[in-house]
């Protein structure tokens, strides 16, 4: 009696073990929450608000980064921005905005220069009566650098990509929407996926799964479609005065 006792209690653990084991597969093939759970980490005790406020922390406290912008103007015009900046505000901005034309601008120790194609020159000017002096002084200032006019609505587009904040407190606004997806690579880099909500649209995000938590990519499907790309976070830069 002993003997088959101890046989059925064998039995009786094995069948437990290996139906544990057969649960667990199903519970990650089928259950998407679970499978989530392993997908996760380092973030798999995190809820996605959670991991979004530390996404934006680090990548608020990077001594510099590299941000590259693309989205549309109202009139579908294409709009492209790549950056870089720092905690202590020098910035470069190369803006290119399709047939209206592109123009380089630097912030150096507070001083704003910018150097424009002929297209932009010309587009900055639209709506004024057209002199002949006008096309001197195109002509004069095409590719030249010069102080900025921070007035000229380019110039303060342009400008106004050197503040990270801009795009990251469009995030934190819509950060308690945010749900943990998938685990993914951006560059070649692990990352995690969030999705969420932003007025009637929403968002997606990928947040870096290996080191600090910086954020490396984020969309905004609300109105003008918007994607920004972070990268070489706290990889110093120099930025030379021009010779305005």
């Amino acid at each position: 009696m002993r003997l088959l006792a101890h046989i059925a209690a064998t039995a009786l653990r094995t069948a437990t073990a290996t139906l544990c084991a057969v649960t667990a597969l199903a519970l990650t093939a089928c259950n998407p929450v679970f499978a989530q759970q392993q997908d996760t980490a380092p973030f798999a005790r995190l809820t996605g608000p959670e991991v979004v406020n530390k996404a934006l922390a680090a990548t608020r406290a990077a001594k510099s980064v590299r941000i590259t912008m693309g989205t549309k103007s109202p009139d579908g015009t294409p709009v492209e921005a790549y950056v870089a900046t720092d905690i202590r505000g020098e910035c470069t901005v190369t803006l290119s905005m399709g047939a209206a034309g592109t123009m380089d601008l630097v912030r150096t120790g507070g001083t704003v220069y910018t150097q424009s194609d002929e297209a932009m020159l010309r587009a900055a000017s639209a709506g004024r009566p057209h002199t002949d002096t006008d096309d001197a002084e195109v002509k004069k200032l095409t590719g030249r650098w010069v102080k900025a006019d921070r007035a000229d609505r380019f110039t303060a587009q342009a400008l106004g990509y050197c503040d990270r904040k801009r795009f990251l407190d469009r995030l934190a606004e819509n950060s308690d929407t945010a749900h943990k997806g998938r685990a993914t690579t951006v560059d070649s880099l692990p990352a995690l996926s969030l999705t969420g909500r932003a007025g009637r649209g929403t968002w997606q995000a990928e947040v870096a799964a290996e080191g600090r938590p910086h954020l490396l990519k984020l969309r905004f499907g609300t109105g003008a479609p918007l994607t920004v790309e972070f990268t070489e976070f706290d990889k110093p830069f120099t930025v030379k005065r021009p010779a305005a």
